[in-house]
């Protein structure tokens, strides 16, 4: 698909250096692709920021008792 967008002309001479004049659209299609990754990752960060409620969780008490209960039941840890 064909669109049209407009750029300051300093933006296009360093897109031209780093990418090409021949290479543009794949390297705006690139850059345009990881920063839509970026935006969905950030949804997803902040739809679980209010995943968990405040309360109500077995480490509400004693924290730190809850983790070392949690790495001693981690079969993994040798120490």
């Amino acid at each position: 698909m064909r669109i049209h967008i407009a750029l300051p002309d300093a933006v296009v001479a360093e897109l031209d250096r780093r990418a090409g004049a021949r290479r543009r659209s794949a390297f705006i299609a690139e850059v345009i692709r990881r920063a839509l990754e970026d935006e969905r990752r950030w949804d997803d960060i902040e739809a679980a920021l209010s995943a968990l409620p405040d309360t109500g969780h077995a480490w509400d008490d004693d924290p730190a008792e809850w983790v070392r209960r949690q790495r001693h039941a981690d079969g993994r840890r040798s120490g």
